[in-house]
Protein backbone atom coordinates (compact mmCIF):
# COMPACT_ATOMS: atom_id res chain seq x y z
CA UNK A 1 0.00 0.00 0.00
CA UNK A 2 1.03 3.39 -1.05
CA UNK A 3 -1.47 5.76 -0.13
CA UNK A 4 -4.12 6.12 2.48
CA UNK A 5 -6.87 8.45 2.98
CA UNK A 6 -8.85 8.32 6.37
CA UNK A 7 -12.24 10.45 5.86
CA UNK A 8 -12.58 13.22 8.73
CA UNK A 9 -14.96 12.74 11.57
CA UNK A 10 -14.97 16.14 12.75
CA UNK A 11 -14.65 18.29 8.90
CA UNK A 12 -12.82 21.58 8.55
CA UNK A 13 -14.02 24.37 10.53
CA UNK A 14 -16.35 27.12 9.01
CA UNK A 15 -16.54 29.28 11.56
CA UNK A 16 -15.18 30.08 15.15
CA UNK A 17 -11.87 29.55 16.68
CA UNK A 18 -10.15 28.10 19.57
CA UNK A 19 -11.23 30.83 22.19
CA UNK A 20 -14.88 28.70 22.04
CA UNK A 21 -13.01 25.74 23.44
CA UNK A 22 -13.06 28.01 26.58
CA UNK A 23 -16.27 30.15 26.59
CA UNK A 24 -18.64 27.23 25.24
CA UNK A 25 -17.71 25.05 28.13
CA UNK A 26 -17.96 27.81 30.92
CA UNK A 27 -21.69 28.55 29.37
CA UNK A 28 -22.42 25.01 29.00
CA UNK A 29 -20.77 23.33 32.07
CA UNK A 30 -20.11 26.12 34.66
CA UNK A 31 -19.05 24.41 37.14
CA UNK A 32 -17.28 21.40 35.68
CA UNK A 33 -13.74 20.79 37.09
CA UNK A 34 -11.42 21.41 33.95
CA UNK A 35 -7.75 22.93 35.37
CA UNK A 36 -6.08 22.55 38.47
CA UNK A 37 -3.30 24.66 39.44
CA UNK A 38 -0.18 23.77 42.26
CA UNK A 39 -0.72 24.77 45.53
CA UNK A 40 1.57 23.64 48.56
CA UNK A 41 1.74 20.08 48.15
CA UNK A 42 -1.15 19.65 47.11
CA UNK A 43 -3.47 21.08 44.17
CA UNK A 44 -6.48 23.83 43.66
CA UNK A 45 -9.24 22.71 41.46
CA UNK A 46 -10.66 25.97 39.24
CA UNK A 47 -14.20 25.52 37.42
CA UNK A 48 -14.93 26.51 33.83
CA UNK A 49 -16.37 29.46 34.68
CA UNK A 50 -13.45 30.46 37.02
CA UNK A 51 -10.70 29.63 34.35
CA UNK A 52 -12.95 31.23 31.62
CA UNK A 53 -12.85 34.42 33.93
CA UNK A 54 -8.98 34.73 34.43
CA UNK A 55 -8.53 34.28 30.98
CA UNK A 56 -10.85 37.24 29.80
CA UNK A 57 -9.27 39.13 32.86
CA UNK A 58 -6.28 38.18 31.54
CA UNK A 59 -7.21 39.56 28.10
CA UNK A 60 -8.28 42.97 29.28
CA UNK A 61 -4.69 43.42 30.74
CA UNK A 62 -2.94 42.39 27.28
CA UNK A 63 -5.75 44.96 25.55
CA UNK A 64 -5.33 47.60 27.96
CA UNK A 65 -1.57 47.54 27.12
CA UNK A 66 -1.83 48.09 23.53
CA UNK A 67 -1.97 44.71 22.29
CA UNK A 68 -3.95 45.01 18.56
CA UNK A 69 -5.54 41.98 16.53
CA UNK A 70 -3.16 39.91 14.90
CA UNK A 71 -0.47 41.26 17.06
CA UNK A 72 2.12 38.44 18.26
CA UNK A 73 2.91 37.95 21.56
CA UNK A 74 5.95 35.61 22.81
CA UNK A 75 5.70 33.27 25.82
CA UNK A 76 9.02 32.29 27.08
CA UNK A 77 8.78 29.80 30.22
CA UNK A 78 8.41 26.24 31.14
CA UNK A 79 4.90 24.25 31.57
CA UNK A 80 2.27 25.80 33.79
CA UNK A 81 -0.67 26.86 34.96
CA UNK A 82 0.06 30.57 33.71
CA UNK A 83 1.25 29.28 29.95
CA UNK A 84 -2.51 27.99 29.38
CA UNK A 85 -3.96 30.91 30.82
CA UNK A 86 -1.86 33.28 28.65
CA UNK A 87 -2.37 31.59 25.67
CA UNK A 88 -6.04 31.83 25.72
CA UNK A 89 -5.90 34.93 26.61
CA UNK A 90 -3.79 36.17 24.09
CA UNK A 91 -6.35 34.18 21.33
CA UNK A 92 -9.27 36.35 23.29
CA UNK A 93 -7.47 39.29 22.84
CA UNK A 94 -7.43 39.01 19.00
CA UNK A 95 -3.31 37.93 19.13
CA UNK A 96 -1.20 35.44 17.82
CA UNK A 97 0.94 33.15 20.29
CA UNK A 98 4.64 32.70 19.77
CA UNK A 99 6.19 30.03 21.78
CA UNK A 100 9.96 30.04 22.99
CA UNK A 101 11.47 27.69 24.97
CA UNK A 102 12.42 28.87 28.73
CA UNK A 103 16.44 26.94 27.41
CA UNK A 104 16.76 29.35 24.34
CA UNK A 105 19.84 31.76 24.31
CA UNK A 106 19.65 35.02 23.94
CA UNK A 107 20.57 34.78 20.19
CA UNK A 108 17.65 32.48 19.63
CA UNK A 109 15.51 34.95 21.48
CA UNK A 110 16.72 37.51 19.39
CA UNK A 111 16.03 35.73 16.00
CA UNK A 112 12.39 34.69 16.87
CA UNK A 113 10.98 38.24 18.56
CA UNK A 114 12.49 39.64 15.54
CA UNK A 115 11.75 37.45 12.58
CA UNK A 116 7.89 37.47 14.26
CA UNK A 117 7.69 40.95 14.54
CA UNK A 118 6.47 40.24 17.98
CA UNK A 119 5.14 43.27 20.07
CA UNK A 120 5.34 41.77 23.39
CA UNK A 121 6.93 39.12 25.75
CA UNK A 122 6.17 37.37 28.51
CA UNK A 123 8.79 34.94 30.20
CA UNK A 124 9.10 33.21 33.16
CA UNK A 125 11.28 34.76 35.82
CA UNK A 126 13.58 37.64 36.24
CA UNK A 127 16.53 35.55 35.13
CA UNK A 128 14.84 35.44 32.13
CA UNK A 129 14.32 39.03 31.74
CA UNK A 130 18.12 39.32 32.37
CA UNK A 131 18.93 37.68 29.27
CA UNK A 132 16.38 38.80 27.31
CA UNK A 133 16.70 42.36 27.67
CA UNK A 134 19.53 43.21 25.36
CA UNK A 135 18.35 41.36 22.66
CA UNK A 136 14.87 43.03 22.76
CA UNK A 137 13.69 44.75 19.56
CA UNK A 138 12.27 48.23 19.72
CA UNK A 139 8.82 46.83 18.54
CA UNK A 140 8.73 44.28 21.45
CA UNK A 141 7.42 47.19 23.92
CA UNK A 142 6.37 44.90 26.97
CA UNK A 143 7.75 42.55 28.64
CA UNK A 144 6.05 40.94 31.78
CA UNK A 145 7.19 38.04 33.73
CA UNK A 146 4.98 35.06 35.20
CA UNK A 147 6.60 35.17 38.39
CA UNK A 148 6.19 38.60 39.35
CA UNK A 149 2.29 37.52 40.05
CA UNK A 150 1.44 38.60 35.81
CA UNK A 151 -1.74 37.56 35.96
CA UNK A 152 -2.68 39.74 38.79
CA UNK A 153 -0.98 42.99 37.09
CA UNK A 154 -2.55 42.37 33.46
CA UNK A 155 -6.52 41.79 35.28
CA UNK A 156 -5.38 45.53 37.35
CA UNK A 157 -4.34 46.80 34.43
CA UNK A 158 -7.54 45.84 32.08
CA UNK A 159 -10.12 46.85 34.83
CA UNK A 160 -11.10 49.76 32.24
CA UNK A 161 -11.41 46.58 29.39
CA UNK A 162 -15.08 45.75 28.99
CA UNK A 163 -16.55 42.18 28.23
CA UNK A 164 -17.95 43.76 24.82
CA UNK A 165 -14.29 44.53 23.26
CA UNK A 166 -13.37 41.03 24.53
CA UNK A 167 -16.07 39.81 22.64
CA UNK A 168 -15.00 41.69 19.62
CA UNK A 169 -12.04 40.92 19.28
CA UNK A 170 -12.59 37.26 19.56
CA UNK A 171 -15.46 36.97 17.36
CA UNK A 172 -13.14 38.70 14.97
CA UNK A 173 -10.90 35.62 14.69
CA UNK A 174 -11.84 33.07 11.89
CA UNK A 175 -10.62 29.51 11.18
CA UNK A 176 -8.51 30.61 8.93
CA UNK A 177 -7.16 33.43 11.38
CA UNK A 178 -3.09 32.83 12.46
CA UNK A 179 -3.39 31.42 15.66
CA UNK A 180 0.83 30.31 16.62
CA UNK A 181 4.06 30.80 14.65
CA UNK A 182 5.79 27.88 16.39
CA UNK A 183 9.59 28.23 15.44
CA UNK A 184 11.12 24.62 14.95
CA UNK A 185 13.63 23.17 16.91
CA UNK A 186 16.36 24.18 14.68
CA UNK A 187 18.86 20.78 13.98
CA UNK A 188 20.81 22.38 11.49
CA UNK A 189 20.22 26.29 10.73
CA UNK A 190 18.01 29.28 11.62
CA UNK A 191 14.93 28.39 13.36
CA UNK A 192 11.68 28.64 10.43
CA UNK A 193 8.22 30.09 12.00
CA UNK A 194 5.85 27.51 11.45
CA UNK A 195 1.87 28.86 10.93
CA UNK A 196 -0.61 27.16 12.34
CA UNK A 197 -3.66 28.33 11.84
CA UNK A 198 -7.49 27.77 14.49
CA UNK A 199 -8.49 25.52 11.99
CA UNK A 200 -5.15 23.63 12.07
CA UNK A 201 -5.88 23.18 16.17
CA UNK A 202 -9.61 22.53 15.84
CA UNK A 203 -9.11 19.95 12.82
CA UNK A 204 -6.40 18.09 15.08
CA UNK A 205 -7.67 17.81 18.39
CA UNK A 206 -11.27 17.22 17.23
CA UNK A 207 -10.17 14.41 15.48
CA UNK A 208 -7.77 12.97 17.97
CA UNK A 209 -10.16 13.27 20.55
CA UNK A 210 -13.56 11.88 18.88
CA UNK A 211 -10.77 9.40 17.21
CA UNK A 212 -9.77 8.39 21.06
CA UNK A 213 -12.99 8.94 22.77
CA UNK A 214 -12.10 6.37 24.77
CA UNK A 215 -9.48 8.08 26.16
CA UNK A 216 -10.42 11.66 26.07
CA UNK A 217 -13.99 11.55 26.33
CA UNK A 218 -13.97 8.70 29.55
CA UNK A 219 -15.72 10.34 32.28
CA UNK A 220 -13.72 11.99 34.69
CA UNK A 221 -10.50 11.81 32.49
CA UNK A 222 -7.39 13.44 33.45
CA UNK A 223 -4.05 14.11 32.32
CA UNK A 224 -1.10 15.84 34.06
CA UNK A 225 0.24 18.23 31.18
CA UNK A 226 4.88 17.74 31.70
CA UNK A 227 5.85 18.07 28.12
CA UNK A 228 6.92 21.61 26.92
CA UNK A 229 3.73 23.26 25.83
CA UNK A 230 6.26 25.31 23.52
CA UNK A 231 6.58 22.43 21.69
CA UNK A 232 3.43 21.32 19.24
CA UNK A 233 2.71 17.77 20.83
CA UNK A 234 2.40 20.05 24.65
CA UNK A 235 0.33 22.27 22.76
CA UNK A 236 -1.69 19.72 21.27
CA UNK A 237 -2.14 18.24 24.96
CA UNK A 238 -3.45 20.98 26.17
CA UNK A 239 -5.94 22.66 23.57
CA UNK A 240 -7.01 18.96 23.31
CA UNK A 241 -7.63 18.02 26.87
CA UNK A 242 -9.49 21.47 27.37
CA UNK A 243 -11.55 20.55 23.75
CA UNK A 244 -12.19 17.34 25.69
CA UNK A 245 -13.45 18.56 29.10
CA UNK A 246 -10.47 16.32 30.73
CA UNK A 247 -9.50 17.73 34.22
CA UNK A 248 -6.20 19.28 33.10
CA UNK A 249 -2.79 19.94 35.73
CA UNK A 250 0.46 20.90 34.74
CA UNK A 251 4.25 19.73 35.86
CA UNK A 252 6.63 22.62 35.51
CA UNK A 253 10.01 20.75 36.36
CA UNK A 254 9.73 16.84 35.05
CA UNK A 255 12.77 15.84 36.53
CA UNK A 256 11.97 17.02 40.17
CA UNK A 257 8.44 17.04 40.50
CA UNK A 258 7.23 14.38 38.04
CA UNK A 259 7.00 11.66 40.16
CA UNK A 260 5.56 13.66 43.45
CA UNK A 261 2.99 15.43 40.99
CA UNK A 262 1.95 11.63 39.23
CA UNK A 263 1.32 9.98 42.51
CA UNK A 264 -0.98 13.13 43.90
CA UNK A 265 -2.88 14.08 40.64
CA UNK A 266 -3.75 10.57 39.57
CA UNK A 267 -4.13 11.30 36.06
CA UNK A 268 -5.88 8.74 34.20
CA UNK A 269 -3.38 8.87 31.14
CA UNK A 270 -0.49 10.84 29.88
CA UNK A 271 1.38 11.97 26.94
CA UNK A 272 4.95 11.93 26.79
CA UNK A 273 8.09 11.56 24.36
CA UNK A 274 9.27 7.95 24.76
CA UNK A 275 12.73 8.45 26.97
CA UNK A 276 10.20 9.28 29.52
CA UNK A 277 8.93 5.62 29.51
CA UNK A 278 12.36 4.66 28.84
CA UNK A 279 13.52 6.21 32.40
CA UNK A 280 10.81 5.04 33.98
CA UNK A 281 11.53 1.18 32.77
CA UNK A 282 15.03 1.50 33.19
CA UNK A 283 14.45 2.80 37.15
CA UNK A 284 12.39 0.20 37.89
CA UNK A 285 15.20 -2.46 36.11
CA UNK A 286 17.73 -1.13 38.47
CA UNK A 287 15.58 -0.43 41.69
CA UNK A 288 15.07 -4.77 41.30
CA UNK A 289 18.80 -5.12 40.68
CA UNK A 290 20.45 -3.16 43.65
CA UNK A 291 17.77 -5.23 45.62
CA UNK A 292 18.47 -8.50 44.48
CA UNK A 293 15.54 -9.06 42.56
CA UNK A 294 16.96 -8.17 39.05
CA UNK A 295 16.49 -11.77 37.65
CA UNK A 296 12.63 -11.55 38.59
CA UNK A 297 12.40 -8.36 37.55
CA UNK A 298 13.82 -9.85 33.47
CA UNK A 299 11.78 -12.60 34.06
CA UNK A 300 8.68 -10.21 34.46
CA UNK A 301 9.14 -7.81 31.59
CA UNK A 302 9.18 -11.29 29.17
CA UNK A 303 6.35 -12.34 30.16
CA UNK A 304 4.94 -8.72 29.65
CA UNK A 305 5.98 -9.10 26.36
CA UNK A 306 4.64 -12.39 25.61
CA UNK A 307 1.47 -11.69 27.48
CA UNK A 308 0.83 -8.37 25.27
CA UNK A 309 2.07 -10.26 21.84
CA UNK A 310 -0.44 -13.02 22.43
CA UNK A 311 -2.92 -10.27 22.39
CA UNK A 312 -2.45 -10.06 18.89
CA UNK A 313 -2.62 -13.45 18.32
CA UNK A 314 -6.12 -13.79 19.98
CA UNK A 315 -4.83 -16.73 21.08
CA UNK A 316 -5.30 -18.13 25.21
CA UNK A 317 -2.23 -19.65 27.21
CA UNK A 318 -3.41 -20.53 30.54
CA UNK A 319 0.22 -20.91 31.73
CA UNK A 320 1.27 -17.54 30.38
CA UNK A 321 -2.09 -16.21 32.09
CA UNK A 322 -1.04 -17.35 35.31
CA UNK A 323 2.50 -15.65 35.14
CA UNK A 324 0.76 -12.85 34.22
CA UNK A 325 -0.98 -12.61 37.40
CA UNK A 326 1.64 -13.23 39.81
CA UNK A 327 4.20 -10.73 38.19
CA UNK A 328 1.15 -8.30 38.12
CA UNK A 329 1.48 -8.30 41.81
CA UNK A 330 5.34 -8.38 42.25
CA UNK A 331 6.57 -5.87 39.31
CA UNK A 332 3.84 -4.42 37.36
CA UNK A 333 1.74 -2.85 39.81
CA UNK A 334 5.00 -1.09 41.21
CA UNK A 335 5.26 0.19 36.84
CA UNK A 336 2.20 1.58 37.52
CA UNK A 337 2.19 3.46 40.58
CA UNK A 338 5.40 4.66 39.69
CA UNK A 339 2.74 6.66 36.68
CA UNK A 340 0.51 7.48 39.80
CA UNK A 341 -1.36 4.60 40.01
CA UNK A 342 -4.54 5.34 37.87
CA UNK A 343 -2.66 5.47 33.93
CA UNK A 344 -4.47 2.98 31.79
CA UNK A 345 -3.17 4.50 28.90
CA UNK A 346 -0.43 6.63 27.38
CA UNK A 347 0.24 8.19 24.29
CA UNK A 348 4.05 8.40 22.59
CA UNK A 349 5.50 10.68 20.30
CA UNK A 350 8.65 12.49 18.93
CA UNK A 351 10.77 9.75 18.35
CA UNK A 352 10.02 5.71 17.77
CA UNK A 353 9.04 3.50 21.12
CA UNK A 354 10.47 0.43 19.70
CA UNK A 355 8.07 -2.91 19.73
CA UNK A 356 9.55 -4.29 23.03
CA UNK A 357 9.11 -1.72 25.33
CA UNK A 358 5.13 -1.10 23.52
CA UNK A 359 4.86 -4.91 24.10
CA UNK A 360 6.24 -4.49 27.58
CA UNK A 361 4.26 -1.62 29.06
CA UNK A 362 0.62 -3.32 27.33
CA UNK A 363 1.40 -6.68 29.22
CA UNK A 364 2.27 -4.09 32.61
CA UNK A 365 -1.24 -2.91 32.04
CA UNK A 366 -0.21 0.79 30.26
CA UNK A 367 -1.18 0.79 26.74
CA UNK A 368 0.77 3.08 24.86
CA UNK A 369 -0.61 4.23 22.09
CA UNK A 370 2.56 5.35 19.35
CA UNK A 371 1.55 8.70 16.75
CA UNK A 372 3.35 10.87 14.24
CA UNK A 373 3.58 14.01 12.93
CA UNK A 374 5.50 17.06 13.09
CA UNK A 375 5.34 21.15 14.34
CA UNK A 376 4.39 21.39 10.28
CA UNK A 377 1.12 18.97 11.30
CA UNK A 378 0.21 20.55 14.09
CA UNK A 379 1.52 17.40 15.88
CA UNK A 380 -0.10 13.89 15.26
CA UNK A 381 -0.23 12.74 11.96
CA UNK A 382 -1.10 9.28 12.53
CA UNK A 383 -2.09 7.44 15.86
CA UNK A 384 -2.88 4.13 17.01
CA UNK A 385 -6.17 3.48 19.31
CA UNK A 386 -6.77 1.08 21.75
CA UNK A 387 -9.22 -0.88 19.46
CA UNK A 388 -7.00 -0.87 16.11
CA UNK A 389 -3.36 -0.90 17.54
CA UNK A 390 -0.20 -2.33 16.16
CA UNK A 391 2.96 -2.01 18.36
CA UNK A 392 5.82 -1.05 16.85
CA UNK A 393 3.89 1.09 14.08
CA UNK A 394 2.87 5.16 15.00
CA UNK A 395 -0.79 4.29 13.59
CA UNK A 396 -2.75 4.49 10.73
CA UNK A 397 -3.94 8.35 9.76
CA UNK A 398 -5.75 10.11 12.06
CA UNK A 399 -9.34 11.22 10.68
CA UNK A 400 -9.45 13.78 7.96
CA UNK A 401 -5.52 12.99 7.46
CA UNK A 402 -4.38 11.14 4.26
CA UNK A 403 -0.84 9.41 4.11
CA UNK A 404 0.81 8.39 0.86
CA UNK A 405 4.58 7.10 0.43
CA UNK A 406 6.65 8.46 -2.45
CA UNK A 407 8.96 7.12 -4.75
CA UNK A 408 12.02 7.34 -2.70
CA UNK A 409 10.30 6.09 0.34
CA UNK A 410 9.38 9.56 1.91
CA UNK A 411 6.20 9.87 4.34
CA UNK A 412 3.85 12.65 2.32
CA UNK A 413 1.25 13.78 4.45
CA UNK A 414 -2.42 16.11 3.37
CA UNK A 415 -5.64 17.28 5.14
CA UNK A 416 -6.44 20.32 7.22
CA UNK A 417 -3.90 19.48 9.68
CA UNK A 418 -1.63 21.11 7.59
CA UNK A 419 0.68 23.89 8.35
CA UNK A 420 -0.22 27.18 6.24
CA UNK A 421 3.20 27.47 5.36
CA UNK A 422 6.77 28.82 7.01
CA UNK A 423 6.28 32.20 7.64
CA UNK A 424 7.95 34.99 5.39
CA UNK A 425 10.17 32.06 3.56
CA UNK A 426 8.96 31.54 0.02
CA UNK A 427 11.72 29.22 -0.67
CA UNK A 428 11.45 26.93 2.71
CA UNK A 429 8.33 26.61 1.32
CA UNK A 430 8.69 25.59 -2.15
CA UNK A 431 11.21 22.79 -1.05
CA UNK A 432 8.68 20.96 1.38
CA UNK A 433 5.62 21.20 -0.40
CA UNK A 434 3.65 19.07 -3.72
CA UNK A 435 1.16 20.65 -4.51
CA UNK A 436 -1.27 20.04 -1.56
CA UNK A 437 1.09 17.41 0.04
CA UNK A 438 3.66 17.91 2.82
CA UNK A 439 6.94 16.38 2.28
CA UNK A 440 7.70 15.22 5.88
CA UNK A 441 11.43 14.32 5.19
CA UNK A 442 10.95 11.12 7.23
CA UNK A 443 11.30 7.75 5.24
CA UNK A 444 8.47 5.02 6.01
CA UNK A 445 6.60 2.37 4.93
CA UNK A 446 2.52 1.11 4.86
CA UNK A 447 1.72 -1.96 5.43
CA UNK A 448 -1.62 -3.13 4.10
CA UNK A 449 -3.96 -2.01 6.48
CA UNK A 450 -2.75 1.46 6.70
CA UNK A 451 -0.55 1.66 9.55
CA UNK A 452 2.52 3.62 9.27
CA UNK A 453 6.09 2.76 10.16
CA UNK A 454 9.32 5.10 10.46
CA UNK A 455 12.33 3.79 8.90
CA UNK A 456 14.76 6.98 9.21
CA UNK A 457 14.96 10.23 8.86
CA UNK A 458 15.74 11.28 5.01
CA UNK A 459 18.31 13.54 5.16
CA UNK A 460 19.88 12.10 7.58
CA UNK A 461 20.71 9.14 6.10
CA UNK A 462 24.00 8.28 5.93
CA UNK A 463 26.21 6.82 2.92
CA UNK A 464 29.43 4.79 3.85
CA UNK A 465 32.44 4.98 1.62
CA UNK A 466 31.20 1.49 -0.48
CA UNK A 467 27.69 3.50 -0.92
CA UNK A 468 25.70 1.82 1.63
CA UNK A 469 22.78 4.08 2.88
CA UNK A 470 22.05 3.79 6.72
CA UNK A 471 19.23 5.28 8.50
CA UNK A 472 20.86 5.65 11.99
CA UNK A 473 17.69 5.91 13.74
CA UNK A 474 17.22 2.37 13.86
CA UNK A 475 20.10 1.62 15.49
CA UNK A 476 19.95 4.42 17.93
CA UNK A 477 16.94 4.02 19.38
CA UNK A 478 18.16 0.09 19.84
CA UNK A 479 20.83 1.11 21.67
CA UNK A 480 18.78 3.89 23.78
CA UNK A 481 17.08 0.96 25.20
CA UNK A 482 19.77 -0.35 27.07
CA UNK A 483 19.65 0.89 31.13
CA UNK A 484 23.07 2.43 30.93
CA UNK A 485 22.92 4.21 27.42
CA UNK A 486 21.77 7.89 28.03
CA UNK A 487 22.38 8.74 24.03
CA UNK A 488 24.26 7.94 21.26
CA UNK A 489 24.91 8.97 17.95
CA UNK A 490 25.28 7.13 14.61
CA UNK A 491 28.52 8.49 12.46
CA UNK A 492 29.80 6.88 9.19
CA UNK A 493 29.33 9.34 6.48
CA UNK A 494 31.87 8.49 3.26
CA UNK A 495 33.66 6.05 6.20
CA UNK A 496 34.41 2.17 5.50
CA UNK A 497 32.24 1.55 8.11
CA UNK A 498 29.50 2.55 10.99
CA UNK A 499 30.82 3.86 14.44
CA UNK A 500 29.24 5.19 17.20
CA UNK A 501 29.02 8.24 19.63
CA UNK A 502 27.70 7.22 23.01
CA UNK A 503 26.90 8.67 26.59
CA UNK A 504 26.05 7.30 29.80
CA UNK A 505 23.07 7.34 31.98
CA UNK A 506 24.13 8.85 35.21
CA UNK A 507 21.71 7.84 37.47
CA UNK A 508 22.00 3.66 35.92
CA UNK A 509 25.61 4.26 36.47
CA UNK A 510 25.33 4.78 40.20
CA UNK A 511 23.89 1.36 40.54
CA UNK A 512 26.62 -0.09 38.15
CA UNK A 513 29.19 1.63 39.74
CA UNK A 514 27.97 -0.30 43.55
CA UNK A 515 27.34 -3.85 41.86
CA UNK A 516 30.36 -3.90 40.03
CA UNK A 517 32.70 -2.84 43.41
CA UNK A 518 34.14 0.12 41.61
CA UNK A 519 33.61 2.47 44.77
CA UNK A 520 35.14 5.58 43.74
CA UNK A 521 35.00 5.46 39.82
CA UNK A 522 33.11 8.32 38.13
CA UNK A 523 32.66 8.51 34.58
CA UNK A 524 35.62 10.05 33.75
CA UNK A 525 37.94 7.56 35.09
CA UNK A 526 35.46 4.66 33.46
CA UNK A 527 35.03 5.84 29.84
CA UNK A 528 38.05 3.26 29.27
CA UNK A 529 37.06 0.67 31.42
CA UNK A 530 37.13 -2.97 30.21
CA UNK A 531 34.25 -3.75 32.19
CA UNK A 532 31.86 -0.62 30.81
CA UNK A 533 33.03 -1.24 27.71
CA UNK A 534 32.03 -4.74 27.75
CA UNK A 535 28.57 -4.39 28.62
CA UNK A 536 28.05 -2.07 26.36
CA UNK A 537 29.49 -3.80 23.35
CA UNK A 538 26.35 -6.01 24.55
CA UNK A 539 24.11 -2.91 23.73
CA UNK A 540 25.87 -2.33 20.55
CA UNK A 541 25.99 -6.30 19.55
CA UNK A 542 21.90 -6.52 20.83
CA UNK A 543 21.31 -3.10 18.25
CA UNK A 544 23.04 -5.09 15.52
CA UNK A 545 20.42 -7.40 15.09
CA UNK A 546 18.16 -5.17 13.42
CA UNK A 547 20.40 -4.35 10.59
CA UNK A 548 22.36 -5.65 7.90
CA UNK A 549 26.39 -6.12 8.33
CA UNK A 550 27.17 -3.60 6.07
CA UNK A 551 25.09 -1.16 8.52
CA UNK A 552 26.21 -2.27 11.54
CA UNK A 553 28.53 -0.82 14.75
CA UNK A 554 31.77 -2.03 13.88
CA UNK A 555 33.35 0.71 16.64
CA UNK A 556 32.51 3.02 19.43
CA UNK A 557 33.49 5.52 21.98
CA UNK A 558 32.15 5.92 25.42
CA UNK A 559 31.99 10.49 26.24
CA UNK A 560 32.62 11.48 29.50
CA UNK A 561 29.88 13.95 29.08
CA UNK A 562 26.18 13.53 28.35
CA UNK A 563 24.28 15.74 25.42
CA UNK A 564 22.26 17.87 26.96
CA UNK A 565 19.97 20.76 25.46
CA UNK A 566 22.22 23.30 27.90
CA UNK A 567 25.31 21.84 25.90
CA UNK A 568 23.26 22.95 22.61
CA UNK A 569 23.62 19.34 21.78
CA UNK A 570 20.01 18.10 21.99
CA UNK A 571 16.97 20.55 20.84
CA UNK A 572 14.07 21.05 23.35
CA UNK A 573 11.98 17.82 22.39
CA UNK A 574 15.65 16.25 22.90
CA UNK A 575 16.37 15.43 19.62
CA UNK A 576 20.02 15.22 18.14
CA UNK A 577 21.84 18.41 16.53
CA UNK A 578 24.25 16.09 14.92
CA UNK A 579 25.90 19.39 13.18
CA UNK A 580 26.65 20.28 16.95
CA UNK A 581 27.51 16.99 18.36
CA UNK A 582 29.70 16.44 14.80
CA UNK A 583 31.58 19.98 15.23
CA UNK A 584 32.07 19.06 19.18
CA UNK A 585 33.38 15.56 18.91
CA UNK A 586 35.29 15.82 15.45
CA UNK A 587 38.30 14.73 17.42
CA UNK A 588 36.60 12.00 18.57
CA UNK A 589 34.89 11.08 15.72
CA UNK A 590 38.08 11.04 13.75
CA UNK A 591 39.92 8.94 16.38
CA UNK A 592 37.11 6.15 15.31
CA UNK A 593 38.38 5.84 11.90
CA UNK A 594 41.93 6.29 12.32
CA UNK A 595 42.86 3.91 15.20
Amino acid sequence: MNEINNPPIIPAATAGNLTNLIAERAWFEPDRVTISRPLGDGWQPLTARQVEEEIRATAKGLVAAGIQIGDRVAIMARTRYEWTILDFAIWYAGGCVVPIYETSSAEQVDWILNDSGSVGLIVETPTHRELVTPVLPGHTKHVWVMTEDVLAILKDAGSNISDEEIERRRNALVPASLATLIYTSGTTGRPKGVQLTHSNFLSECGNVVEGASDLFLKPGGSTLLFLPVAHVFGRMVQIGAIHAGLHLAHCSDPVGRLQPDLASFKPSFVLAVPRIFEKIYNGAEAKAEAAGKGKIFRKAAEVAIAYSESKDKRGFNPLLTLKHGLFDKLVYSKIRAAMGGSVEAAISGGAPLGTRLGHFYRGAGITILEGYGLTETTAGATLNLTKKIRVGSVGRPIPGTSIKIADDGEVMIKGPIVMRGYWQNDAANQEVFDGEWFKSGDLGRLDDEGYLYITGRKKELIVTAGGKNVAPAVLEDRLRAHPLVSQCMVVGDNQPFIASLITIDQDMLKGWIASNNKAGATIDTLVNDPDLIAVIQTAVDEANKAVSKAESIRKFTILAKDFTIAGGELTAKLSLKRHVIAEKYSAEITALFTK
